[in-house]
């Protein structure tokens, strides 16, 4: 145990102590938060120059929907400038150096839907394109309904387009009630999904990289001079994964930071526009109550101790496996057919998460938390909405059981892979090497 803890301080000390390590640490948060709210921000910008978008309308009923100042303000689509034009479809099309979109209606489009056609010189913009269909729509619909003569036409269109929002509400064990959103438990539930997963493959394919740089080096010969090779294997498998917990410890908390100090720009930006900063303050601060709401009444303890759980019991799992194959192997080309088994089962699991996020209770998301290759990643999005607790300790059990076998025949393979040189292994001569006593 002694001589664990002595390979777990190595390999902690060295790692976290390489100019690579504290680079990538410092920097990747900054490019993570860089490439969310770039396209955002970049999004937001819009160019100066606008496209005129010519409106030869026959029955002349249509066109002030779009070039009137009013039903620019009230209903415009940015980039483009609407204008009335008396030209001909022909003159248009001849005039190249005028404009380069027209839109032609030829008929009353509630009795000739098809009376209406969009030409250009290039590909129609999608954004364009549905402004039109939205704005036209919405005559077409108002002038059916007129046909019919009803009295307050107007007043019933906005109390029948009006909308609601439903609120929803969980009973506890004791019959109280706690407000839910169900964005948020799925929220919550795939960011820790996604955060097994990314662990487990990045920090896992670290272990078997090192196992076979120690291997290539001989540098291990020596090494199990003094060292037992399971000690070596489980010291390496431990303090990678330390390695990989302060490192996201890190990106967690600069992330967090970064985020409050755009959101608190943000804000302060907005108060400067056309919205009154009470106005804005108070809905940010209702919509921001609601989902904190939504956020504490769901089972936070039982979700953090259990992720820390399937984080411990999946990380174990599968890099004691990484480590039985960067010992075995010679070079990376040769772990490939070993790894292809287990990136397919991760993509699965993360694939099965996502399917299981609209159905928790379903068959994929019971069978996929309950199998010990897939539950770290599926269990997560399953406890926001409530797990019984048989199914927990079920699939914990199956978890570790496993993680224990993975870990045992990992240490076999291990022990032998880690002396043997030049010579590509079979699955069959792995399976020899379990037998060696």
């Amino acid at each position: 145990m002694n001589n664990i803890g002595i390979v777990i301080g190595r390999e902690y000390m060295t790692r976290v102590k390489k100019k690579s390590f504290i680079i990538l640490t410092i920097i990747m948060p900054f490019l993570l938060v860089a490439l969310i709210m770039a396209p955002i921000l970049l999004g937001s910008i819009k160019g100066d120059e606008e496209v005129e978008v010519a409106v030869v309308d026959a029955t002349g009923k249509y066109a002030p929907l779009f070039c009137e100042p009013q039903a620019a303000d009230s209903d415009k689509v940015e980039g483009y400038r609407f204008v009335k034009s008396k030209a001909t479809l022909s003159e248009l099309r001849d005039d190249k150096d005028g404009v380069e979109t027209v839109i032609s209606i030829t008929d009353d489009l509630s009795r000739h839907p098809e009376a209406v056609r969009i030409y250009s010189r290039k590909e129609v913009q999608h954004d364009l394109l549905l402004h039109v269909e939205d704005v036209l729509n919405s005559k077409v619909q108002r002038d059916k309904l007129a046909a019919y003569n009803v009295p307050q036409l107007d007043s019933i269109l906005v109390d029948v387009q009006s909308s609601l929002s439903v609120q929803t509400i969980k009973w506890n064990e004791d019959g109280e009630e706690a407000l839910s959103s169900s964005v948020m438990a799925v929220a919550l539930g795939m960011i820790a999904a996604f955060l097994i997963y990314m662990f487990v493959l990045v920090y896992g394919a670290m272990v078997m990289q090192g196992v076979m740089e120690e291997k290539t080096n001989r540098i291990v010969e020596v090494i199990v001079g003094s060292v037992r090779p399971f000690d070596l294997m489980m010291g390496k498998v431990i303090g990678i994964m330390l390695v990989g917990l302060t490192q996201m410890a890190v990106w967690l908390t600069m992330i967090v930071s970064l985020v409050s100090i755009i959101g608190l720009s943000a804000a302060s930006v907005a108060s400067t526009g056309t919205v009154t900063p009470e106005i804005a303050e108070a809905a940010s601060q209702d919509s921001g109550a609601e989902i904190m709401t939504s956020l504490l009444n769901l089972p936070l303890g039982e979700i953090g101790v259990l992720f820390v759980l399937y984080f411990l019991g999946g990380y174990i799992l599968y890099a004691s496996f990484y480590a039985a194959i960067g010992a075995a192997v010679n070079s990376q080309e040769d772990s490939s057919q070993f790894m292809m088994p287990m990136m397919i089962v991760m993509v699965f699991s993360i694939y099965a998460a996502m399917g299981s996020a609209e159905n928790t209770d379903g068959p994929l998301a019971f069978w996929a938390s309950i199998f010990p290759l897939t539950s770290p990643i599926v269990m997560m999005v399953r406890l926001p909405f409530g797990v019984p607790l048989w199914q927990e300790l079920l699939s914990l059990v199956l978890l570790f059981a496993t993680a224990v076998l993975f870990v045992w025949v990992a240490g076999r393979i291990y022990r032998v892979g880690i002396l043997m040189y030049g010579k590509k292994p079979s699955l069959k001569e792995m399976i020899k090497w379990m037998r060696y006593k």
